[in-house]
């Protein structure tokens, strides 16, 4: 058994195998909540009097940073109405509806106001739905279709409760995989909107990620060491994505290589920032011409995805 390194009293319950520290219980939840409250400093992503909405999944990661951020808000004194759960009802059968009761019982406990939207109410469609129709001559895979809606829903949610900010849990590990897939698709200026110092978009909404110096893995230990409940059933959908091949990777190199991961961000920082610098218009700084919201173009991609979806339903039914 070893001793916590950091206070030199307690016993460690965690090795961090990249800084070769070991630590209590006691260290190990507060190097988390300062590492996250770091980061947010370090790239400016709130001001004082923000309102915040997180979105809440019902996993380990969107839980575990609604309940960091309630911390900061409470040690700060800020009202109870400035910071809010949104979720959203991807329409999962055998899935989601757990998560649901996980995020509003948590949500009661943390005596946070949350807020819940589906795609059905949205779009249209469900996350069901949109997977059976889905045109087969299209290259549209259950993690595109759900990302294009999730963002799009997420900022509807936002707006419905007032919030200046939408924050979002993405890990290290997240950032990493979703460098290298737009890496591979020849998306470079993708790679520029990694950066994680916030913008705001046309629109007016800042979006931050306070969790992208962490690794996903010392999130679940931090979960389970706050007994902070979370689904643990993976989306049905999610081997579709390239996502959970390049996830498996970086694990195994981490593993063989501790801290690889540490070092391709800080790498990928590198190189995100100096695309990001070349930016000269905002994200977002068009409309798109069906419905009027920020686009990249002409129709943005959540239009084009139901415009598929729906044509499709479309020709079913004849």
């Amino acid at each position: 058994m070893h001793t916590c390194t950091k206070c030199h009293k307690d016993p460690s319950v965690y090795f961090r195998a990249y800084s070769g520290e070991y630590l209590c219980k006691k260290c190990f939840v507060r190097s988390i909540e300062d590492k996250t409250a770091r980061t947010m400093s370090k790239y400016s992503m709130l001001k004082y009097g923000e309102r915040v909405a997180v979105g809440v999944s019902g996993g380990k990661d969107s839980l575990s940073l609604l309940y960091v951020l309630k911390k900061i808000f409470d040690e700060h004194d800020r009202g109870k109405d400035d910071l809010i759960a949104v979720t959203i009802d991807e329409g999962i059968k055998g899935y989601r509806d757990e998560s649901l009761e996980i995020v509003k019982d948590f949500c009661l406990q943390l005596g946070v106001q949350g807020k819940i939207m589906s795609y059905k109410d949205l779009f249209g469609v469900s996350m069901d739905e949109a997977m059976v129709l889905r045109p087969s001559e299209k290259k549209m895979s259950s993690c595109s279709m759900c990302g294009t809606f999730r963002r799009r829903a997420i900022d509807l949610a936002a707006e419905s409760v007032g919030a200046d900010v939408v924050a979002t849990a993405h890990n290290m590990d997240d950032q990493l995989q979703t460098f290298m897939i737009n890496l591979l698709a020849g998306d470079v200026e993708r790679i520029g909107w990694i950066y994680p110092e916030p913008i705001e978009y046309a629109g007016g909404m800042k979006k931050i990620k306070p969790f992208v110096e962490l690794y996903e893995h010392e999130i679940v230990f931090y979960a389970l060491q706050r007994e902070i409940p979370f689904q643990s059933e993976e989306c049905p959908y999610m081997n579709e994505s390239i996502r959970t091949d390049l996830r498996e990777f970086f694990n195994k190199m981490e593993g063989e290589h501790p801290g690889i991961k540490n070092n391709a961000y800080a790498s990928m920082m590198k190189v995100s920032e100096k695309l990001r610098a070349s930016f000269t218009e905002p994200r977002g700084d068009k409309k798109c011409r069906l419905c009027g919201r920020d686009s990249t173009g002409d129709v943005c991609s959540v239009c084009k995805t139901t415009k598929s979806l729906l044509g499709q339903a479309s020709q079913i039914d004849r």
